[in-house]
């Protein structure tokens, strides 16, 4: 059973129309679309998997294996998603099996087509064309029931931009296209439709949902529900608390906003309201702390994934740089949940067996060390199996991890199994560490996954691929050795459960997939109309106009754009769209105003603010659940939320201007230490600042206070430039010579001129990160896709390699380096840190003075 399976029936069908599909059609009908999810999910893994390379068979390229995914997904959208909410839901109209069939023609056309398009390209034939457009106006169809009519009209806007080209005003005009040129490169090419981002969502973001589907299947979700309230319930607003930290680590598996508040608020916004918090509040914390899920690595919202092609970077280094932002913001948000309690005055509401402070402690000694000390070998055992024995180490791991499994297994049997769910009239809190350990299995697949993506190095997809086969084989066995190890015999029985299980983790896997392979074929419609258009050249001297160069203002107008589409498009459709219009933009007048910014932190900044859009109202999804669960009004729980996630808000506008959060030039573990304890300080006096509270209820001046020390924390560079500035000017002529001295990830920063495609002579700052231990300087940037020609202290770009990170970075081929910006010898910016937190300190201690009674409390909302 899956956590969603414990909420009540209309928020089931809540989560159904958003998610899943709306229709619950039984006999042949309910039989077509559960064969063909299973099918889809089977697909997907052995597409995952090196079966087809090792094998030698069914081998699909990357457009072929684009085409059966569109084709399942709309064949599965018009038996799934009912034409409308009144629509027939427990059965299929005939109407709907004729569209289901002809869409999954249309969208499988490229595959069962292939080679005699490919004999003919750029020459469509009548009924190439036919197809095609029937294809593109079922997709859309598809779109409007599967994703919203919003997303589906912002199509219909490109579709027709393309057409009125001449007839627009010159900032965006263009020559235009035809019917029969449109249609060809939104369908039988890979420009529009059938793009990037679909190809990311078969690529990753399938066998990523799959896993999250089959881990909740498993129990994962409940297990992480009742350690999250085994050990936090006793605290004061303790369910608050758990709502944070259990959204937190169900964020690590799941990406769906809306599945997480209604898997977890169904226990906690009712605690929650019993605590004292009241429902507005209750409902506003779980959605902020359920939509926080999409950025929390590893497995983020679907978005993340497409940055691997957006940005051109490993998903391991999107894992590393977006950790530390996502840890903070829930860290703060656990803070914001602990000063409301203050606020209010509320006390535990569950009860917990009394033990001395001595046993406690001795307790939780005992079970962080050996958690510790378990980890620990498991780590330099895998580790020394690598050194070993080489190829065959995986095999010798997974023997250990089979022989671990059983391990827990069998220490899981000792204890009673876990509740399916929390007593919300009266909870009763069990003992932490036997909550734990009845359920230490399920850290295996994290683990798998883990540490193929950031110790193997595997790719994002393989490495889902394994952690779903260990995950898959833990299903299959838990029930039956749990049952062996406790004697009870049914063993068949419980391995026929667990065969259940995971066949409906398949297919809630593929039904969770409907939306977002819908949404990303839809996207390449977007991207197909910046393309063919040529909207994306354009788009610079528009927002130079808006912004005037200002690039906190573009940033301000991007934040909009994305909040505003937030109201009604999904937020990987958000992010395709302004990704692809307004990040190259930010980057370039960043650039030409001598700012540097890393491309991953613009298309993080637009994809934290993508994911706002399911909390603001008036449609953030996740907040019309949370409020149907705590019987609130939704708009007042989305704006209380949207207060909450202010501490997630400014963040993007930090790392944008200070990278070092993203652990960009960040060298070393003590720095990396010095910049997420600094940094985790900053959020929780933002956090203060913004309750206007910290130890007691805050004067005005120390609101200000606050938030003085929250932006020298956030940004010691602002202070420490105007001491002393951080690089340089050196001749072009040393560019090698800088470029050998650098350390391995330190970015090499330059000023180069030259014209752009409109006549314009323009000078900009660009840096590329360099790789390898320090050396030859030609050979460096070669590595990193730059070609330079010298002579004297005359310096050119000759070429810069395709999809390098030169490349990424803006470097021009023919341009002219007119400076290299060496380093300058200046204090290290974290001495900025040190007044910062002494008047944070003032603060605290000040206030500890003039307490005297009890805290202010505050009603309930």
């Amino acid at each position: 059973m899956s956590d969603i399976d414990k909420a009540p029936a209309d928020l089931q069908q809540l989560v159904a129309d958003t998610d899943t599909g709306g229709r619950a059609a039984g006999g042949a009908a309910g039989a077509t679309i559960f064969v063909a999810a299973i099918g889809w999910a089977l697909f997907q893994l052995w597409y995952a998997s090196p079966l087809p390379f090792s094998l030698g068979i069914g081998l699909l390229n990357d457009t072929e294996a684009r085409a059966l995914h569109l084709g399942l997904a709309l064949f599965l959208a018009f038996l799934a998603f009912p034409a409308s909410r009144r629509g027939m839901r427990d059965a299929v109209p005939a109407y709907d099996w004729v569209l289901a069939i002809v869409a999954g023609f249309a969208g499988a056309y490229l595959l069962l087509f292939y080679d005699q398009l490919a004999q003919r390209p750029g020459q469509p034939t009548g009924f190439d064309i036919a197809v095609a457009t029937v294809g593109i106006a079922l997709l859309l169809e598809a779109t409007r029931r599967a994703v919203g009519t919003p997303m589906a009209i912002l199509a219909i806007i490109f579709i027709a931009y393309v057409f009125l080209g001449p007839h627009l005003p010159d900032v965006i005009a263009h020559k235009g296209a035809s019917l029969e040129r449109m249609i060809s490169h939104m369908w039988l090419t890979t420009e529009g439709v059938y793009g990037v981002a679909l190809g990311v969502s078969v690529g990753f973001i399938f066998i990523y949902v799959l896993f999250g589907s089959l881990l909740d299947r498993a129990g994962a979700g409940n297990y992480m529900m009742q350690v999250s309230f085994a050990a936090l319930g006793h605290l004061r607003g303790g369910p608050a608390k758990v709502a944070v930290v259990s959204s937190g680590l169900n964020g690590l598996i799941s990406g769906s906003s809306v599945s997480n508040v209604v898997s977890g608020g169904i226990f906690t916004i009712p605690l929650m309201k019993k605590a004292g918090y009241g429902g507005v509040k209750a409902g506003a914390i779980e959605t902020a702390s359920s939509v926080n899920g999409q950025i929390m690595p590893p497995v983020m919202g679907a978005a993340a994934f497409l940055m691997v092609e957006y940005v051109g970077i490993p998903y391991t280094d999107i894992v590393k740089h977006a950790f530390l932002p996502a840890a903070i913001s829930y860290i703060a948000l656990f803070y914001i949940v602990h000063l409301e309690a203050l606020k209010l005055g509320l006390e535990a509401t569950a009860s917990q067996r009394e033990r001395s402070v001595s046993q406690k402690l001795v307790r939780w000694g005992l079970g962080l060390s050996g958690t510790i000390v378990v980890l620990a070998l498991i780590y330099w055992i895998a580790m020394g199996a690598q050194m070993l024995f080489g190829a065959a180490a995986p095999w010798i791991v997974g023997g250990l991890l089979l022989a671990l499994h059983v391990a827990l297994l069998k220490v899981a049997a000792r204890y009673p199994d876990l509740p399916d769910s929390i007593d919300v009239d009266n909870p009763v809190l069990p003992d932490t560490w036997p909550t734990v350990r009845a359920g230490l299995h399920f850290l295996i697949p994290i683990g798998t996954l883990i540490w193929c993506l950031m110790i193997e190095e595997m790719s994002p997809a393989l490495s889902a691929f394994w952690a779903t086969v260990a995950l898959v084989a833990l299903m299959l066995t838990q029930r039956p050795l749990i049952a062996i190890f406790r004697g009870h015999g049914r063993v068949a029985e419980a391995f026929a459960a667990g065969w259940r299980e995971v066949v409906g983790g398949l297919n809630d896997g593929a039904r969770n997939m409907i939306g977002i392979g819908i949404a990303t074929g839809t996207a390449g419609i977007i991207v197909g109309g910046i393309t063919l258009t040529g909207l994306g050249f354009r788009m610079t001297d528009f927002v130079e106009v808006v912004s005037q160069g200002n690039v906190f203002i573009m940033l301000l107008f991007t934040a909009f754009v994305c909040l505003v589409l937030g109201i009604g498009v999904p937020t990987t459709a958000n992010y395709i769209l302004v990704a692809s219009l307004m990040a190259p933009v930010i980057v370039e007048l960043g650039a030409q105003n001598g700012l540097v910014i890393p491309l991953i932190a613009v298309h993080l900044f637009v994809f934290y603010y993508g994911i706002m859009g399911d909390i603001t109202p008036p449609v953030g999804l996740a907040s019309f659940a949370a409020a149907a669960i705590s019987g609130e009004d939704a708009i007042h729980t989305g704006i209380q939320g949207a207060l909450y996630a202010l501490r997630t808000v400014v963040l993007p506008f930090v790392f944008v201007f200070n990278p070092a959060l993203l652990l960009i030039d960040v060298h070393g573990w003590h720095e990396v230490a010095i910049v997420a304890a600094a940094s985790t300080v900053a959020s929780l006096t933002f956090a203060a600042a913004s309750m206007a509270w910290f130890r007691e209820k805050c004067r005005w001046w120390e609101v200000a206070l606050l938030l003085l020390a929250t932006f020298a924390l956030f940004r010691p560079d602002f202070f420490m430039d105007r001491l002393k500035e951080p690089y340089t000017e050196a001749p072009a002529g040393k560019i090698f010579d800088v470029a050998g001295e650098l350390g391995k990830g330190d970015r090499l920063v330059l000023q180069i001129h030259g014209v752009n495609l409109e006549g314009d002579e323009i000078r900009k700052t660009v840096a590329v990160q360099l790789e390898g231990a320090p050396g030859d300087g030609r050979k460096r940037l070669r590595d990193a896709g730059l070609t330079v020609v010298a002579l004297g202290d005359s310096v050119q770009v000759a070429n810069v390699a395709f999809g390098s990170r030169a490349r990424k970075s803006g470097f021009e081929a023919g341009w002219d380096v007119a400076a290299v910006m060496v380093p300058t010898d200046r204090p290290a910016i974290y001495w900025i840190y040190l007044p910062a937190l002494l008047l944070v300190a003032a603060i605290w201690w000040g206030q500890g003075r003039r307490q005297g009674g009890a805290p202010t409390r505050e009603r309930p909302a």
